[in-house]
């Protein structure tokens, strides 16, 4: 596939979930304890324009993040996993200061993991994406967001934007994020 190359990523239930992101309403609960893993390369980046992020940070994640890094020794999906303070991701501080930084510099997702970019969605072991419900495949989260009962909306709708960064990403524009062999 080449990188200009354009797919519609497959979302098995695309049609019959219902997600609506409530942020700020919620607090931006889905940082809360998350830690997503992150790949080298976009570890990489993020390790590389720290400076712009720690001023913005919570005092004690910002502490935490200068003493021990940004990142755990935890593993998930074979990757280390972004740091958690006082049950928060170290990034999380009235919402996402990599978030922030980069929609200061023109692009909101210019510094966020993409799987922070892409949630509700997820890929499953067979390579196809789901929206995250609860009890689906497993979901272990009980984040309100995710019960399919609190919306009546179709992710198609709500996630037009995460979708389409999940074609670019499936389409290799976005190929800096992913670890590079």
């Amino acid at each position: 596939m080449t990188p200009e190359t354009t797919t519609r990523p497959e979302v098995t239930n695309l049609e019959t979930a219902r997600f609506e992101c409530v942020y700020p309403t919620c607090g931006g609960t889905c940082c809360s304890n998350g830690r997503p893993p992150i790949e080298a390369a976009e570890q990489a980046r993020i390790q590389e324009h720290l400076a712009k992020f720690l001023p913005h940070m919570r005092p004690e994640a910002r502490a935490k993040v200068e003493k021990e890094g940004f990142v755990t020794k935890r593993r998930k999906e074979g990757l280390f996993a972004l740091g958690v303070s006082k049950g928060w991701c170290v990034f999380a501080n009235d919402g996402c200061v990599l978030h922030k930084v980069g929609a200061v510099e023109g692009d909101r997702w210019k510094y966020k993991p993409w799987r922070c970019i892409t949630f509700p969605l997820e890929r499953s072991e067979n390579g196809k994406w789901h929206v995250r419900q609860w009890k689906l495949k497993g979901e272990a989260w009980d984040l309100f967001c995710l019960n399919p009962a609190e919306s009546p909306k179709k992710p198609a709708e709500t996630l037009k934007s995460e979708i389409e960064f999940l074609e670019e990403l499936e389409g290799g524009r976005e190929s800096w994020r992913r670890q590079e062999d």
